[in-house]
């Protein structure tokens, strides 16, 4: 946990407010394999990580909420009892989302002063949406005695993204973020969100986050596009979700739908089996499988989901010229964001230098580059 973070928002928030605040961490999260399965009541498998969203939270005696974004150094006020959404696109939004979801689930809260930043990397796809929901969430069931569950927490922030915000996401993001366990990841069931731990230890390999530093705007409305295709396909298979298909399934309908279409299925299908597939290779600590069950996933994204961009697949091709890299895919909703890379230890200096000066000769800009360590997830800063 970064501690300067910490201090930064306490301090800020006692010069703005002259409180006492509780603190609360929410982590971003990674996910090694499993994309764009969640909202098909499929298998995920993510990891909590050591970067996040720090907030500092109080009761309010005033009849107004203050939110202060110290990053952005920014302010909304609002009455709890008078909500309405900020224009699309807002960070306002996804505090706004989360204290009216509380309230759709007949809790009631007060007024309350909150700031908050992180070192979460922007547009990253470690989806520090989730842990600023979490983080808000969390600290209003702490400070207003709301006796919320965890579970009940994370379908608040999920709410929160798809009424206010207007991303039809799935509960991943959320579960990671709210539940994540230290050096471990999670194998996560995401119809009946439940999950199994997986201890990650990759001995002489890595993970290595590389964030383009792109995010182009089709992103909100190709991930809501996407869904509607799989929930329609779903339908046409009279089965609940793209979980319960088969290729076999799938086949039987092929003629009554568009090419493009099929693919995306089909790649939701498979990719539901690449997961569990990675999870029994971690296991048994088979990390050549494990790497290319990654590369194939982001094949799938790149050619059959077709949510990839010039700059991510340009990342993968210049891990597959480098022996060292097992496996490397596009990590996140698409369109921009980091890929994550599986790599040799030993290697991961040169591998940096080489990839940071070939993709700035191709596209002109920097990439970043950095490393993360899985920790647990939201909770109170002791």
């Amino acid at each position: 946990m970064n501690q300067a973070l910490i201090s930064n928002i306490k301090t800020q928030f006692i010069a703005k407010f002259q409180g006492n605040p509780v603190m609360i961490f929410s982590p971003g999260r990674i996910n090694i394999i499993g994309e764009h399965t969640d909202y098909n009541d499929g298998f995920v498998f993510p990891a909590a990580v050591d970067k996040g969203i720090v907030a500092a939270i109080e009761k309010s005696d005033s009849g107004i909420s203050t939110v202060y974004a110290v990053d952005k150094e920014e302010i909304i006020e609002f009455s709890v009892n008078n909500l309405k959404p900020y224009q699309k696109g807002s960070w306002q939004n996804y505090i706004l989302g989360v204290v009216a979801e509380i309230q759709n689930n007949n809790k009631t809260i007060g007024n309350f002063n909150i700031a908050f930043g992180g070192d979460i990397p922007a547009g990253a796809g470690m989806s520090s949406s989730a842990a600023l929901e979490n983080s808000v969430v969390f600290g209003l069931n702490e400070i207003f005695n709301l006796g919320l569950s965890k579970e009940e927490m994370i379908l608040i922030s999920q709410n929160a993204e798809h009424h206010y915000v207007g991303v039809k996401c799935g509960i991943m993001d959320q579960y990671a973020s709210m539940f994540g366990i230290k050096n471990n990841a999670l194998l996560l069931d995401c119809r009946t969100i439940k999950s199994k731990p997986f201890e990650i230890n990759f001995k002489d390999h890595e993970l290595l986050l590389i964030n383009t530093n792109v995010k182009h705007s089709l992103s909100d409305s190709a991930y809501n596009d996407r869904r509607s295709v799989c929930e329609s396909i779903a339908g046409m298979l009279q089965v609940k979700a793209l979980r319960d298909a088969t290729e076999i399934d799938l086949e039987t309908i092929k003629e009554s739908i568009t090419p493009e279409n099929y693919q995306k299925a089909l790649y939701v299908i498979q990719e539901n089996d690449r997961v569990i597939k990675a999870s029994k290779a971690i296991e048994s600590c088979d990390l050549g499988t494990l790497g290319k069950l990654i590369y194939a996933s982001h094949e799938g994204l790149q050619h059959q989901y077709k949510v990839s961009c010039e700059e991510l697949d340009f990342l993968v091709e210049q891990a597959k010229l480098n022996g060292h890299v097992l496996g490397a895919r596009m990590m996140g909703g698409g369109f921009g964001g980091c890929t994550i890379n599986l790599i040799a230890k030993s290697a991961t200096e040169s591998f940096k230098k080489v990839v940071s000066e070939a993709y700035k000769n191709k596209f002109n800009k920097e990439c970043s580059i950095y490393f993360v360590e899985l920790s647990d997830g939201t909770g109170i800063i002791a």
